[in-house]
């Protein structure tokens, strides 16, 4: 043991705290890069870091301790049976049951407390959250689940945690605080805890499920406008065309507007949140029909048809038009000055890929040339006829079936940090490697012009607000590398996605169709796709505007339409976001740092099957 590396004593002991902690000695443990989540026979966490005792650990142990709490204090099968079928109450009421799970534990230990409040700020700090200062735009089961937890702790929540709920703190109390006293009186008995919830739903204006919604909706909302006094539907009316709180979340129970940021969440065991499975049963069941491939959209009777309200706004820009030279090169020079360490790492991952790749190119040798390597078996030709030339041989480069692959990279605001920076170098080095193996690389982002929709928006608001607009806000697709542009000469617009400002939201049905459009319109015959995201389409200016899920179902309409017609060959890597609910092939990954081993290895896994179906065709 004493030859151990750090990383391997920081996997027992934390196997052995999640062992206790969750009560059961026989747990296992294992660590992959689709962790962590629960399975059947125990925990899988993502692999520790190289320090173990810096913030990515405390995040790690955080993550162990929320699934083995869970594992030692709840009941799935109580949980699921009062479990409302609304989305948006679903997502409550699963963040209040996880809150109870984490608080019995936090409450006792102040370590496991401490854990738990390193994974807390890492995952809002992921999606999104803690970047929230308007309190329309808080996320109502992060901040219940919050306020419950500090009841049941005695503490305040961890600093960016508390300052986020405390932008709706005093709405909460105002609309459930008596009912939260409630809730947590009940803590140590889920049973009774489970049928308290209905009434901090209830509350919330939320449908707890039980029949009994509507009738206590009513009683509750007493701040909502009465629909039969015509000064508040016009005051309602205003605040709709407010550009600061129309659109977004909304602490005054507007749960359709709560959908979109909702739609990143996770749960806190890092699992995906159930009403997406809800999104996942609703997209099998829609026909089999191909999405649009226009921007302009159909018009038909139906709500839920995909439709775009204007194109006129909308852009597919090069990365150098959107910043002057100087300030792109600045950007570039960030971009390698801050992933340097990272950047050794890739390209060690990218010279393996490269060499896997070079093994299976050169397979066949040409006989009877006149230079080249001296051929032995041909000597005998010598002495037959001392005058012929044909005594040498070359390998030949068997190169791979004309081939490119387009990386599509998630330019949305959760991407901000560490992970655009991650996925910049990984891209970048990746393009290079391939290059190098005579495989064309284009890489490409996506995003939106403003926030909260921007000029197609105000063109529906003047338009007199029509009921199912479609898509409310202005694409903005960013070619940072085109398939025939040498590396050298787009190295330095990676670097723009470290621009402040540029990553707002991101709309993937639409992005995906048109990387995939590119791709089709390419000569080469074999054609790879790679998304890599870190969350579900969000745009709150569409969201509220049509049907909940609209941009989801919509992505996976287009995905079914890819993975079932297209030749193209579609994979996605999600960054701590389950990808695989919507793709066919897919990676999902819980540490940003995992992202460019992933994406050689899905490389080199397609490329290593290409080989081996045409070796086998060859036989």
């Amino acid at each position: 043991m004493a030859d151990d590396s750090p990383q391997e004593v920081f996997k027992r002991a934390l196997a052995h705290a999640a062992r206790a902690l969750a009560e059961r000695a026989e747990l296992e443990v294992s660590y992959g890069s689709d962790g962590p989540r629960l399975t059947a026979d125990g925990l899988v966490l993502p692999h520790p870091p190289r320090d173990p005792s810096g913030p990515e650990a405390a995040n790690l142990r955080g993550q162990a301790d929320r699934m083995a709490l869970r594992l030692a204090n709840h009941d799935e099968a109580l949980h699921g049976r009062s479990r409302p079928s609304d989305p948006q109450a679903a997502e409550v009421y699963d963040a209040l049951e996880q809150a109870r799970v984490e608080g019995l534990g936090a409450r006792v230990m102040a370590g496991v407390r401490a854990n738990l409040d390193a994974a807390t700020l890492t995952r809002l700090e992921r999606t999104g959250a803690l970047r929230v200062t308007d309190a329309e735009r808080v996320p109502v089961n992060e901040a219940v689940a919050l306020m419950v937890r500090e009841r049941l702790t005695g503490t305040r929540a961890p600093d960016g945690a508390g300052a986020l709920l405390d932008l709706v703190r005093d709405a909460l109390e105002t609309r459930a605080g008596r009912e939260l006293d409630a809730l947590v009186d009940a803590a140590e008995d889920q049973t009774v805890f489970t049928e308290r919830m209905k009434a901090v739903l209830r509350a919330l204006d939320l449908d707890p499920g039980d029949g009994q919604g509507d009738d206590a909706s009513d009683d509750a909302g007493e701040d909502e406008p009465d629909p039969q006094e015509p000064d508040a539907a016009d005051d309602q009316d205003e605040d709709d065309e407010d550009p600061g709180g129309g659109d977004g979340q909304s602490m005054e129970g507007t749960a359709d507007d709560d959908q979109s940021d909702q739609e990143r969440q996770s749960r806190p065991d890092g699992s995906p949140v159930e009403s997406d499975g809800d999104a996942s049963d609703m997209g099998e069941e829609m026909p089999d029909a191909p999405p649009q491939r226009s921007g302009k959209g159909a018009n038909g009777p139906d709500p839920a048809a995909y439709r775009v309200f204007t194109t006129a706004f909308d852009e597919t820009i090069d990365a150098a038009d959107l910043c002057d030279p100087v300030e792109l090169g600045r950007l570039r020079a960030l971009l390698d000055q801050q992933l340097s360490a990272l950047s050794s790492v890739v390209a060690r991952l990218a010279n393996k890929l490269q060499r896997r790749l070079m093994a299976q190119q050169s397979r066949s040798w040409t006989f009877d040339l006149e230079e080249g390597v001296l051929d032995a078996a041909r000597l005998s030709r010598v002495i037959v006829d001392p005058t012929s030339p044909l005594l040498f041989k070359a390998e030949s480069d068997s190169p791979f079936r004309d081939t490119v692959v387009t990386l599509l990279l998630d330019n949305s605001g959760s991407m901000r940090g560490r992970p655009i920076m991650v996925a910049a170098v990984c891209a970048d080095i990746l393009a290079r490697t391939l290059e190098r193996c005579g495989v064309k690389v284009e890489i490409l982002g996506f995003t939106t012009r403003a926030w909260k929709g921007g000029q197609s928006r105000e063109a529906w608001i003047t338009a007199g607000k029509p009921a199912n607009p479609g898509r409310l806000n202005d694409l903005r697709h960013i070619i940072f590398k085109a398939a025939d542009a040498p590396w050298r000469r787009a190295k330095k617009n990676l670097g723009l996605m470290m621009r402040e400002g540029l990553l707002k939201e991101n709309i993937d049905g639409e992005a995906l169709l048109w990387a995939h459009e590119r791709l089709m319109a390419r000569p080469e015959q074999r054609r790879i796709l790679m998304v890599i995201s870190d969350g579900s389409p969000v745009d709150d200016s569409t969201q509220s505007a049509n049907q909940p899920l609209y941009l989801d179902r919509h992505l996976r309409e287009v995905i079914a339409d890819i993975e079932n017609r297209s030749p193209a060959e579609l994979l996605a890597i999600g960054i701590g976001h389950d990808v695989t609910r919507w793709y066919r092939r897919a990676v999902t990954l819980a540490d940003v740092e995992q992202l460019g081993g992933a994406m050689v290895e899905n490389l080199a896994a397609l490329f290593e099957q290409e080989s081996s179906t045409g070796r086998r065709r060859a036989a």
